[in-house]
């Protein structure tokens, strides 16, 4: 938990006011200063767009994972001879390894860094999608997709935070967002190559963006937030350096990351009966409600079974699943730009709203075509 608030608080420190005075700069102010570069423009360097890359490649396996069940339904079942409740046992279980998977990931973020985490998520997740492609029957898909859910579980943690610590903060905003929008473009690409590509061909596939991240991990730099949390002081300013250009000046971002890791040292150690208090439970009980509305509001059940539930609809699955396929990235654009316009809290009500009006016209059209 300590990790947790130490990162919360960096993450929000925000820029120290410039010193004010004389406008004019002496000639010793202009030798100190030549060569070094704290522009948002040269902050934002090449590794930390390629780091940025790598970490979200782990964001796009995740919306790979979600919507392959699927596509791959009809398949499956065909091939395997399976049931409806073992396909169900399939597409459900992942959400099982995802629940124990991140039980642990925040104390094996803390403790082994975020590089390491990210390793360890495509390890499973590999071993996942290698499963379900070389499956003979039902048991080898469970096995396979119960792994993915514990990499679905770490990446969907540290990826968000990886690329947080290594943003200048002039563009954290953009940066953080690359990681749901590649979740979208993962999801939309599964949904669209299932209708031209058999099932067992589509997990290799899924595979690749995965196999991506464990080839660039060993060259991107550890998070220097984490490495100065752990003490690694010299490895924490050269990773700073890496990430912003050899030749910007590091010196405020050092001081203002060291000086937020020193703080959370003094904290009190937090435990899992804090929560508890009177205090947090208006604070907890809208945390939660919202993490419930998420998860029971009918999008996981679409993202699974989309196919299923276009086909019993009466509609040309092909098509139904190109048209959720390719409404998926532009709508996340559209949602990043209202974010900002409308505020979190007014999309959430339309959103939900929305959701809720469109999941009870499906339910009542299945109603109807019973009777």
């Amino acid at each position: 938990m300590a990790e947790e608030s130490k990162m919360e608080r960096g993450l929000l420190v925000q820029p120290l006011l410039e010193g004010s005075g004389n406008s004019n700069n002496n000639e010793e102010d202009m030798m100190s200063t030549a060569g070094k570069s704290s522009s948002p423009v040269e902050a934002t360097s090449a590794a930390v767009i390629f780091s940025t890359f790598v970490a979200v490649c782990g964001s796009f396996s995740y919306g790979c994972a979600l919507s392959y069940s699927s596509p791959a339904e009809s398949g499956i079942m065909e091939d395997l001879h399976l049931s409806i409740a073992s396909y169900s046992m399939f597409g459900s279980v992942m959400e099982v390894g995802g629940m124990i998977g991140a039980l642990f990931c925040g104390r094996l973020t803390a403790v082994l860094g975020r590089k390491y985490t990210m390793w360890l998520s495509q390890v499973f997740s590999t071993i996942g999608w290698l499963a379900i492609a070389l499956a003979k029957n039902d048991w080898w898909l469970v096995t396979g997709r119960l792994s993915i859910g514990f990499g679905v579980g770490f990446v969907t943690y540290v990826v968000p935070i990886y690329v947080a610590e290594i943003a200048p903060k002039e563009h954290r905003g953009s940066f953080s967002y690359a990681s749901q929008l590649l979740v979208n473009c993962g999801f939309s690409l599964v949904y669209f190559l299932g209708n031209v590509v058999s099932w067992r061909t589509l997990a290799i596939l899924a595979l690749v963006p995965g196999a991506f991240q464990l080839v660039g991990l060993p060259f991107i730099p550890e998070s220097p937030r984490w490495l100065a949390g752990v003490g690694r002081v010299k490895e924490f300013k050269a990773s700073l350096q890496q990430l912003r250009s050899k030749n910007a000046d590091i010196s405020q971002e050092v001081e203002e990351i060291q000086d937020s890791v020193d703080e959370s040292k003094d904290d009190p150690k937090a435990r899992v009966g804090d929560i508890l208090q009177r205090k947090y439970a208006y604070a907890l009980t809208v945390g939660l409600g919202l993490m419930l509305l998420q998860q029971l509001g009918g999008t996981s059940g679409v993202a699974y079974y989309g196919s299923s539930v276009i086909q019993k609809a009466g509609f040309s699955t092909t098509v139904g699943t190109i048209i959720i396929s390719l409404v998926q990235v532009p709508i996340a654009a559209v949602g990043l730009f209202l974010m900002d316009i409308c505020g979190r809290r007014l999309l959430l009500m339309v959103s939900a709203g929305g959701m809720s009006i469109c999941s009870f016209l499906v339910a009542l059209s299945f109603v109807l075509q019973v009777h």
